[in-house]
Protein backbone atom coordinates (compact mmCIF):
# COMPACT_ATOMS: atom_id res chain seq x y z
CA UNK A 1 0.00 0.00 0.00
CA UNK A 2 1.08 3.58 -1.02
CA UNK A 3 -0.05 6.78 0.58
CA UNK A 4 -0.02 9.84 -1.71
CA UNK A 5 -0.03 13.22 -0.51
CA UNK A 6 0.10 16.25 -2.42
CA UNK A 7 0.91 20.14 -1.62
CA UNK A 8 1.68 23.19 -3.22
CA UNK A 9 -1.39 24.01 -4.88
CA UNK A 10 -3.11 27.23 -4.35
CA UNK A 11 -4.61 30.92 -6.45
CA UNK A 12 -2.16 32.19 -8.70
CA UNK A 13 -1.94 34.93 -11.28
CA UNK A 14 -1.82 34.23 -14.75
CA UNK A 15 1.86 34.23 -15.81
CA UNK A 16 2.84 33.21 -11.77
CA UNK A 17 4.41 29.32 -11.16
CA UNK A 18 3.25 27.05 -8.43
CA UNK A 19 5.16 24.07 -7.65
CA UNK A 20 3.28 21.10 -6.40
CA UNK A 21 4.84 17.91 -4.70
CA UNK A 22 3.49 15.04 -3.85
CA UNK A 23 5.39 12.42 -1.00
CA UNK A 24 5.17 8.88 -1.24
CA UNK A 25 5.20 6.31 1.41
CA UNK A 26 6.64 2.89 1.30
CA UNK A 27 10.58 1.85 0.47
CA UNK A 28 10.52 1.20 -2.97
CA UNK A 29 8.84 4.76 -4.20
CA UNK A 30 12.12 4.90 -7.11
CA UNK A 31 10.78 1.61 -8.71
CA UNK A 32 7.13 3.71 -9.91
CA UNK A 33 6.19 5.72 -12.47
CA UNK A 34 4.80 8.66 -11.29
CA UNK A 35 2.75 10.93 -12.60
CA UNK A 36 0.50 14.53 -12.33
CA UNK A 37 -2.63 14.28 -13.80
CA UNK A 38 -5.62 17.06 -13.65
CA UNK A 39 -9.19 17.79 -13.40
CA UNK A 40 -10.94 20.84 -14.06
CA UNK A 41 -15.02 21.11 -12.86
CA UNK A 42 -17.18 19.18 -15.58
CA UNK A 43 -13.99 17.54 -17.02
CA UNK A 44 -12.14 13.79 -17.33
CA UNK A 45 -9.16 13.94 -15.77
CA UNK A 46 -6.04 13.98 -17.99
CA UNK A 47 -2.38 13.04 -17.84
CA UNK A 48 -0.11 16.27 -17.39
CA UNK A 49 3.20 14.67 -17.05
CA UNK A 50 4.96 11.22 -15.97
CA UNK A 51 8.46 10.30 -15.09
CA UNK A 52 9.68 6.42 -15.01
CA UNK A 53 11.58 4.85 -12.90
CA UNK A 54 14.61 5.85 -15.03
CA UNK A 55 14.06 9.03 -15.11
CA UNK A 56 12.11 9.49 -18.63
CA UNK A 57 9.21 12.39 -19.05
CA UNK A 58 6.78 12.75 -21.33
CA UNK A 59 3.98 15.57 -21.38
CA UNK A 60 0.38 16.53 -22.09
CA UNK A 61 1.04 19.33 -25.80
CA UNK A 62 -0.90 21.67 -23.54
CA UNK A 63 2.16 21.81 -20.66
CA UNK A 64 4.81 21.31 -23.21
CA UNK A 65 7.87 24.42 -22.39
CA UNK A 66 5.54 25.07 -19.10
CA UNK A 67 5.65 22.30 -16.38
CA UNK A 68 8.38 19.96 -15.41
CA UNK A 69 8.32 16.86 -13.59
CA UNK A 70 10.71 15.47 -11.50
CA UNK A 71 11.84 13.41 -8.66
CA UNK A 72 14.04 12.78 -5.73
CA UNK A 73 13.75 9.11 -4.79
CA UNK A 74 16.00 10.46 -1.77
CA UNK A 75 13.23 11.71 -0.37
CA UNK A 76 10.27 9.97 -1.69
CA UNK A 77 8.99 12.75 -3.83
CA UNK A 78 7.61 13.73 -6.69
CA UNK A 79 7.62 17.49 -8.17
CA UNK A 80 5.63 19.48 -10.91
CA UNK A 81 7.08 22.89 -11.36
CA UNK A 82 4.20 24.72 -13.22
CA UNK A 83 5.37 28.53 -15.30
CA UNK A 84 3.35 30.49 -17.02
CA UNK A 85 0.50 29.25 -15.84
CA UNK A 86 -2.95 30.11 -17.81
CA UNK A 87 -6.32 29.96 -16.65
CA UNK A 88 -6.95 27.09 -18.54
CA UNK A 89 -4.41 25.45 -16.72
CA UNK A 90 -6.90 25.56 -13.35
CA UNK A 91 -7.98 22.23 -12.06
CA UNK A 92 -7.89 19.95 -9.20
CA UNK A 93 -4.07 18.06 -9.52
CA UNK A 94 -3.75 14.19 -8.74
CA UNK A 95 -0.58 12.38 -8.50
CA UNK A 96 -0.14 8.87 -9.09
CA UNK A 97 1.89 5.88 -8.46
CA UNK A 98 1.91 2.71 -10.76
CA UNK A 99 3.78 -0.34 -10.28
CA UNK A 100 2.81 -3.30 -12.66
CA UNK A 101 -0.84 -3.49 -11.43
CA UNK A 102 -0.78 -1.20 -8.48
CA UNK A 103 -2.16 1.54 -8.59
CA UNK A 104 -2.43 4.60 -6.06
CA UNK A 105 -3.77 8.40 -6.46
CA UNK A 106 -3.61 10.81 -3.96
CA UNK A 107 -6.24 13.71 -2.65
CA UNK A 108 -5.59 15.87 -5.02
CA UNK A 109 -4.40 19.48 -4.64
CA UNK A 110 -6.09 22.61 -6.08
CA UNK A 111 -4.61 24.98 -8.30
CA UNK A 112 -6.54 28.09 -9.43
CA UNK A 113 -4.95 30.90 -12.15
CA UNK A 114 -6.77 34.00 -12.38
CA UNK A 115 -6.33 37.71 -12.46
Amino acid sequence: QVQLVESGGGFVQPGGSLRLSCVASGSIFSRYVMAWYRQAPGEQRDLVARITSTGNTDYADSVKGRFTISRDNAKNTVYLQMNSLKAEDTAVYYCRAALTVFNYWGQGTQVTVSS
